[in-house]
């Protein structure tokens, strides 16, 4: 049996099972990440991400939800990548993604804080991408008392609803029905929004292919733009997740730059053939 080492990390909450893939390759299917991802019976994550060599960033990154679908961008992510990187002592990380090419840093206010730029957002409808032309600032799409979503692109499809109370909405009920509208074509990551203050939003996440996250940076991203575009707060926002907090910042040139902690739990190994199961057990 081979072994592969994994790193265990998170981003206030939202966890990671990450492999160094630069020099031995490693092939990964839906069984094998819905098996590793149990947390009774695996190693237990939101999210699976192997780091790869790319020929124009300085690393690939493969992202893997517990469901075991691939998907293009993950905030949290991104920033435990850049603590493992940087540590390497590079001054700026290039990632690249199936959604682009990302830049990451080492904060210069805290040591612990990474902050990336996950690019700009987008907000067409077509680039949601929705299977209806509408304004996205206004969304025709109800559940209960959820009403009114905005909806972005932060390289995966988002809906931020806004209510007044975030801890009254039964977000674990209503996320999964609403993550798989027939509105959503690949589906969609559900955003339920409080406006705290100009300049703080509260924020729970319904992440699709993984349920219910402690944080969601590509959420937060998505909560912070819509925010502005119903000209509820400024460009810089504090989101206020389950597990802590992230700083955004929607740049006049539609980038958004998110930064926050990133935390190594603990270090494995595994069989690397777990990765590679045919069947989900």
């Amino acid at each position: 049996m081979t072994a592969r080492e994994f790193i265990k990390m998170h981003g206030l909450g939202n966890d990671f099972v990450i492999v160094d893939a630069r020099v031995r390759p490693l092939s990964v299917t839906e069984g094998g990440t819905q098996n590793l991802s149990d947390r009774h019976t695996g190693i237990g994550f939101d999210t699976l991400i192997t780091i790869e060599p790319d020929s124009q960033a300085d690393v690939r990154v493969g992202i893997f939800n517990a469901d075991g679908s691939q998907v293009g961008a993950c905030g949290n992510a991104m920033r435990c990548v850049a603590r493992l990187l940087l540590d390497e002592n590079n001054q700026q990380l290039s990632i690249r993604t199936d959604a682009g090419m990302l830049e990451a840093w080492r904060s210069s206010d805290n040591d612990n804080h990474f902050a990336v730029d996950m690019g700009p957002a987008r907000t067409d409808w077509q680039d949601i991408p929705l299977t209806q032309e509408c304004d996205t600032v206004h969304v025709p799409l109800s559940r209960g008392d959820l009403t009114d979503p905005v909806a972005v692109n932060m390289g995966n499809p988002h809906a931020v609803f806004f209510v007044d109370e975030v801890e009254t909405v039964a977000i674990e009920t209503l996320g999964p029905d609403l993550e798989h509208d027939p509105i959503f074509p690949e589906k969609a990551n559900i955003g339920i929004a409080q406006v705290v203050g100009p300049d703080t939003l509260r924020l729970r996440v319904w992440e699709r292919g993984v349920g219910l996250t402690l944080a969601c940076g590509t959420g937060a991203c998505a909560a912070a733009v819509a925010a502005h575009r119903r000209g509820l707060t400024g460009r810089n926002v504090k989101v206020i997740v389950d597990g802590g907090s992230l700083n955004i910042e929607w740049r006049e040139n539609g980038h958004v730059v998110m930064s926050g902690p990133a935390e190594e739990s603990f270090r494995g190994m595994v069989s690397e053939d777990a990765f590679s199961a045919t069947e989900h057990r």
